[in-house]
């Protein structure tokens, strides 16, 4: 199963790093490819989308399903 978030306040290459270790941290969550030029990120596996939502939000940045 594949989730997209629309993730606000990545600017950097390091930004883009930070958001996906977030996401990579949370159970179910098998791959990540993070977009700071797209504001995205599409999770692969099982992860719960407020989950996922929760973890971007801790790591400094805006998510939303």
């Amino acid at each position: 199963m594949s989730t997209t978030l629309t993730v606000e306040g990545m600017s950097c290459e390091h930004c883009e790093q930070s958001v996906a270790d977030a996401l990579t941290g949370v159970d179910g969550v098998t791959d990540v490819h993070v977009d700071r030029e797209a504001e995205s990120a599409t999770v692969e596996g099982d992860a719960d989308a407020d989950a996922l939502v929760a973890a971007v939000d801790e790591a400094g940045y805006t998510a939303a399903v």
